[in-house]
């Protein structure tokens, strides 16, 4: 079995182990990379895994997976070149998975060993409990075989999808950011539900429990128009959402008055204005050279 060394023991890189472990990885075939000792000692206890340097880590991995901070990818990868070049694994048989944000295969690329394949993702923090998206994007020498076994590390903590590189940055102002803007929507629909009469406690279960059972009808309705073909459907994939909210709104009753409210509150342009605005600043972020 392949072995997977996880370079950085934050948030992510704990929830892609926890995912990998989950989904029946054996702890030897996994080793984490982590300088804070505190946070080494913790995952180590906690899923019993090797914790050990950048170098050790990389030296015998198929695949090595950065999971630092982007202002920490500086810091690391130059070890991880190092050991790259001299890995008991031949070189050319590692694949280096990039997770920080903003920071190009093509830099990867320069750093590493000649024709190193390196593929990107943009995660985002629902995979923190296993129902995360994950954009896989390719470098200039990773192979289809290369995205799909990197999808299939990725699969462990939700569902993952194909994308050029140059798409990552309208990926992390949808998904990538996209979880704040439901936790902003979700404060704001509760504080309207205290407002109008009801107690914290219930207008917050009433809320996310909204919430969830409407993202599992339109998941429902997604898989359906995969699975059965969406002419079958009646419609196509783009339309769901629409259709869906055409369903629950009565002609003019209680939720078309509402809606009417949000489209004159200019609900869309606000969240096409926060996508663009979130787009902008992930490519003025990008490390893209030396």
């Amino acid at each position: 079995m392949a072995r997977i060394a996880i370079i950085g023991g934050g948030s992510i890189g704990e929830a892609l182990l926890a995912g990998l472990l989950r989904a029946g990885r054996q702890v030897k075939d996994l080793v984490v990379a982590e300088k804070n000792p505190t946070r080494a000692k913790f995952l180590s206890e906690a899923y019993s895994v090797l914790v050990t340097t950048v170098s050790d880590a990389v030296d015998s991995a198929t695949y090595v997976v950065v999971a630092v901070k982007p202002a920490d990818v500086e810091n690391v990868i130059d070890d991880i070149a190092a050991t790259a070049a001299n890995a008991e694994t031949d070189s050319a048989e590692q694949v280096f998975v990039t997770v920080a944000a903003g920071v190009t295969t093509a830099y990867y690329e320069n750093k590493l060993p000649a024709g190193s394949p390196v593929v990107r993702v943009m995660p985002n923090a629902p995979m923190l409990v296993g129902g995360g998206v994950s954009a896989v994007a390719p470098g200039r020498f990773a192979t289809p075989e290369h995205v799909k076994e990197v999808s299939a590390l990725f699969d462990a903590v939700g569902g993952v999808l194909t994308v050029a590189e140059a798409q990552i940055d309208a990926v992390t102002a949808v998904s990538g950011s996209g979880p704040a803007y439901f936790f902003l929507m979700v404060e704001a629909l509760v504080d309207a539900g205290v407002e109008a009469g009801l107690t914290r406690p219930v207008a917050t279960d009433l809320v996310v429990q909204t919430m969830a059972g409407s993202a599992a009808m339109l998941l429902e309705r997604l898989d359906q128009a995969t699975t059965t073909g969406s002419a079958a459907m009646g419609a196509t994939i783009d339309t769901s959402p629409a259709q869906l909210r055409a369903t629950v709104t009565s002609p003019g009753g209680t939720t078309a008055a509402g809606l009417r409210e949000l489209e004159r509150g200019g609900l869309r342009a606000a969240v096409a204005n926060a996508v663009e605005a979130a787009k902008t600043r992930s490519e003025q972020l990008g490390i893209t050279t030396e």
